[in-house]
């Protein structure tokens, strides 16, 4: 078997955002290196001044290099039929794999980590890292952070592994059944294969237990595997392969409670890799003022973080469409709902629908009466049920509960005993969570497409 010992140096810490500017590529044939390859590579792109000072390559070295469509081929002729071996393996693979794509070839190889064959080959050494780990174990590591420097030290480190793998290890990662060189290089195997197979949230954790970022699942398992899969250049996944150190989980009866979980949690915790649900915030509101002549005037406004407002809506459309519908079903004015622009009565007076405040035939007071009624109804008809589902086993159900149109918990219940009872008595078994549309209209929905499951209240 033949097996290409790579490294690289770039631009940049992520393939599809950055280019090559060195690579080194040492054929080993199972007992020692019988071939070399090193170029440095213009990537025709600004180098950074810390990378520079890093690898000790700068703008001037690489004007007479090739480009890496110039050398694509012949990469692709060393690496083809080889076993790819690399320290932290899924970053160099990933940059040569996307850089050969955008030359025209397909890169397919099987992937050794160096990185993780060294964690269970030499287990309990204090660092992995390339330069630590060589002079743990003896190893002359000569020009460092250049390609064929690392290239001959991680060929050196690897014959160490073949000799001291006693217990098929390398074998068994090559099997096509192991996903191991898919795995972040700094995270145990077993800590997947431990993963439940249920609904719930995961968090992965950097090299001092910090949570980096948050996720829900159908399935704990598959779900966190499936970020380790294929070969995708973007930033957050290679992050990931370089930051993820531990994973924890927490199991959760249903899908929804998940989802309701991690809504709650990426606002707790803030994780640097999650975007979506950070700032998420209703885009408007059903706003309440008086105005300088008395009268209460409702209005749709743009979301402002502090006000507390009526009510909220994901789009201007749906606000436009309510104060519609009080509009038609309170008497209330058009002009007054700035749904009109200044006339002298509004159209909805025209047609006997309003009762001519905007024609000053009606009272402040009287029209005010009606506002409140609107406000007061509104308060009144939002929704009051729980939710019962699975739990997280046999012997509990979930419960969900909305009151006054607001998400006010979840938790676990005995199946019977607790639900029959009612809600004064298992309001403390749930936990309170912050509410929010985006929650409030994930559970509707669910209510909507499940009402076997609704309790009202």
């Amino acid at each position: 078997m033949l097996y290409a010992v790579v490294d690289i140096e770039t631009t940049g810490g992520h393939a599809s955002a950055s280019g090559i500017t060195e690579v080194a590529i040492n054929i080993h044939d199972d007992s020692e290196v019988v071939e070399r390859f090193s170029t440095l590579i213009n990537p025709e792109r600004y180098i950074p001044i810390y990378i520079t000072a890093l690898t000790g390559i700068d703008q001037n070295m690489l004007v007479n290099a090739p480009t890496f469509s110039k050398v694509a081929a012949k990469i692709f002729e060393l690496l083809t039929n080889k076993v790819f071996v690399a320290h932290n393996v899924n970053f160099d693979y990933s940059f040569l794999k996307h850089h050969l794509a955008e030359a025209g070839y397909d890169l397919q190889c099987k992937k050794l980590c160096t990185v993780r064959l060294s964690r269970k080959v030499f287990p309990g050494k204090p660092s992995y890292s390339l330069g630590k780990l060589c002079n743990s174990l003896n190893i002359p590591l000569n020009n460092r952070h250049r390609a064929a420097g690392d290239a001959d030290a991680t060929s050196i480190l690897f014959n160490s592994l073949l000799q001291y793998d006693q217990e098929g290890i390398i074998a068994e990662m090559l099997k096509k059944t192991s996903k191991e060189q898919a795995l972040p290089p700094n995270l145990d195997r077993k800590v997947i294969l431990n993963l439940p197979d249920r609904p719930g949230v995961y968090y992965f954790k950097d090299k001092k237990g910090k949570i980096i970022y948050v996720g829900k699942a159908k399935s704990i398992k598959k779900r966190i595997t499936s970020h380790f899969t294929g070969n995708r250049t973007n930033k957050q996944r290679q992050d990931f392969l370089r930051e993820i150190f531990y994973i924890e989980h927490t199991v959760c009866g249903t899908e929804l409670m998940a989802l309701i979980l991690e809504a709650n949690e990426i606002k707790r915790l803030w994780p640097t890799n999650n975007k979506a649900m950070k700032r998420y915030e209703p885009k408007y509101d059903l706003c309440v003022f008086e105005d300088q002549k008395g009268y209460l005037r409702l209005a749709i406004d743009k979301h402002k973080k502090n006000y507390k407002a009526v009510h909220s809506f994901n789009n201007l459309l749906e606000g436009f469409n309510f104060i519609t519908f009080l509009i038609d079903n309170y008497q209330l004015c058009g002009k007054l709902c700035h749904l009109q622009k200044p006339a002298t009565s509004c159209s909805t007076h025209l047609i006997g629908q309003c009762f001519g405040l905007c024609s000053e035939i009606e009272t402040v007071s009287v029209y005010n009466r009606r506002v409140q009624n609107a406000l007061e109804d509104i308060k009144k008809n939002q929704p009051n049920f729980a939710l019962l589902d699975e739990g997280r086993n046999v012997d509990e159900c979930s419960c969900l509960v909305v009151e006054h149109g607001k998400f006010f918990g979840m938790g676990y219940l005995s199946n019977k005993t607790e639900v029959e009872a009612g809600l004064p008595n298992f309001r403390e078994k749930l936990s309170l969570y912050n509410s929010n549309d985006y929650i409030v209209n994930l559970i509707l929905n669910h209510a909507a497409q499940h009402p076997q499951k609704l309790l009202k209240l």
